[in-house]
């Protein structure tokens, strides 16, 4: 029997690249503002997403849309393991040229082409070698979906400047009013196209880059509650709330995973 615990390695790169394995429930149930491909590399991998529990074994990729609901835990008492990249919807976008995101209704895939794919991100390739694989990544996405959307009714231009604007704005925040005046849009049709092309709604993007600092943050060695004034949240509190919500680990947990290598 195996006897193996559970464990995380994560690597640093252009995209968030992770290696787990994991026995019991792995995740609590959370959301992630970017797209998740994880490729099952062992046992039965399994998740509430959608209503309905899904189960990934060995070859297929599980495919989480940004900003959907979802835990995760082993299918059997052998655990599961994968291999998972982490790509903002902004990058399958430029790929797009403008259609709203691709969504996989199941949540998994039993496309070869999309887990070479997810492999060929996962390696260690340069600049161009990336941009074609999220070239074909969005090719291949619209073709499993199998629901292309027309792009005519989205403001791509306007969401792309409220982008611009938040990211320039990570500690500072900033409120609708503002970002309704910078971008010379109303916020409600900004709020749906904002979603419906980069796969969250502007507060929760903001929240998000908010983590992704805390963490590299905590990663360099930095309290819980300094990392939580730093990156701009209320109170430690409030940190840790958005932190579990985001990646279903609390932060000092997360760092005892990522130390585990």
């Amino acid at each position: 029997m195996n006897t193996v615990s559970s464990w995380i390695r994560r690597s640093d790169g252009p995209y968030e690249c992770t290696e787990a394995f994991f026995r019991g429930t792995a995740y609590s149930p959370h959301r992630h503002d970017t797209y998740t491909f994880a490729v099952t590399t062992y046992g039965v991998q399994t998740f509430n997403y959608r209503g309905e529990l899904r189960h990934s074994t060995p070859g297929k990729v599980v495919v989480l849309h940004p900003d959907e609901l979802h835990d995760g835990q082993a299918g059997t008492d052998e655990g599961f393991g994968y291999r998972s990249v982490c790509v903002a919807p902004s990058d399958v976008q430029d790929a797009l040229g403008g259609q709203p995101l691709p969504f996989i209704k199941t949540g998994i895939s039993k496309s070869v082409e999309l887990a070479d794919i997810v492999n060929t991100l996962l390696a260690d390739i340069d600049q161009d070698e990336r941009a074609d694989a999220l070239s074909q990544l969005g090719s291949v996405l619209s073709q499993i979906s199998g629901e292309p959307l027309p792009k005519k009714s989205m403001d791509t231009y306007a969401v792309q400047r409220a982008k611009a604007f938040i990211d320039d704005r990570i500690l500072t925040g900033f409120n609708l009013t503002e970002l309704e005046r910078e971008v010379n849009q109303d916020r409600w049709k900004l709020s749906r196209d904002f979603r419906a092309l980069l796969g969250t709604s502007p507060y929760r993007y903001l929240t998000m880059r908010r983590l992704d600092l805390a963490r590299h943050l905590l990663l360099e060695g930095g309290s819980i509650a300094d990392v939580a004034h730093a990156c701009a949240f209320s109170d430690q509190s409030h940190f840790n709330r958005h932190f579990k919500k985001s990646y279903g680990l609390s932060p000092r947990r997360w760092l005892v995973s990522m130390s585990r290598r």
